[in-house]
């Protein structure tokens, strides 16, 4: 398998690609739009706010198209990534209101924990629970710890969309799938055994 990594200015690209070479993929870190075509998995990263990482990834000539092309027309396997799990829905509240991808139905809203004690952003290990079986799972038991840096999260409009959640004073959307198209609130390049065999199992679909 060769996953390609889409760079467009907003992402932790070396820590991501390391975690996949760590699982024995073949990795292209590319702003080369015609560089999915050769690709049989598909990663978007993503670090910072919302409108600026969808300005980024609108920015790179071609991407756009040829995201829709191998991933919603080819069914290329695809995993977002903080933003970049973000980014697959209708649109983010950060800031404004901004338009996603919308490959997948919802938005993204500020965190707002009922516990006034929790921090905002919501940073480091929390437990996943699972709610949806994917084959993205195999192998991750209940309960398994993930690493989290954000302030804003996914309200699905679809429940069936929603993998996993995890509890920050509110029940907060931890990992989407529908079908091929997947994303991870968490970092899974951070997660250490947790992020590592989610990685495999995603190469392996």
């Amino acid at each position: 398998m060769r996953v390609a990594i889409i760079d467009y200015g907003s992402g932790n690209l070396r820590s991501v690609a390391k975690a996949f070479e760590h699982v024995g993929a073949a990795i292209d870190v590319t702003a080369d739009a015609a560089s999915l075509a050769r690709a049989t998995h598909i990663v978007l990263p993503g670090v910072g706010a919302y409108a600026d990482c969808m300005r980024g990834l609108k920015a790179v000539p071609g991407m756009l198209e040829a995201m829709e092309e191998q991933v919603l027309a080819k069914k290329k396997n695809f995993l977002g990534i903080c933003v970049g799990m973000q980014m697959l829905f209708e649109r983010g509240l950060e800031y404004g209101s901004h338009n996603g991808l919308g490959w997948l139905k919802g938005e993204v809203v500020l965190l707002e924990p009922r516990d006034p004690s929790l921090k905002i952003p919501h940073m480091g290990w929390n437990n996943l629970a699972f709610t949806t079986p994917h084959p993205l799972l195999t192998g991750i038991e209940p309960g398994a710890h993930a690493y989290f840096v954000h302030s804003y999260h996914a309200i699905c409009k679809t429940p069936l969309d929603i993998l996993a959640t995890v509890e920050y004073g509110q029940t907060v959307t931890a990992m989407v799938g529908q079908g091929h198209i997947m994303g991870t609130q968490f970092h899974p390049e951070k997660s250490q055994k947790t992020g590592l065999r989610l990685l495999q199992n995603f190469i392996s679909l």
